[in-house]
């Protein structure tokens, strides 16, 4: 790329996880990475808002039959 030119946040961002992955290695690339994510959202209200009143064995039984299903 030229000097000159300004690169996209999508670019800065791909070299910046090659640069990553090379130095670290995949799994710790993606442990560091996870240090600075916050995520985005609120989790609680999503939290309310998808798991309304939900114990956590129907829960469990959910993800158990989610599985079964793949």
């Amino acid at each position: 790329m030229d000097m000159g030119q300004t690169k996209t946040i999508a670019q800065i961002q791909s070299e910046g996880y090659d640069a990553l992955i090379s130095a670290l290695g995949p799994d710790d690339a993606i442990r560091f990475i996870r240090i600075f994510d916050p995520g985005h959202g609120d989790y609680t209200k999503e939290r309310k808002k998808y798991l309304k009143k939900k114990s956590v064995r129907q829960i469990g039984k959910e993800i158990l039959a989610m599985q079964d299903n793949l």
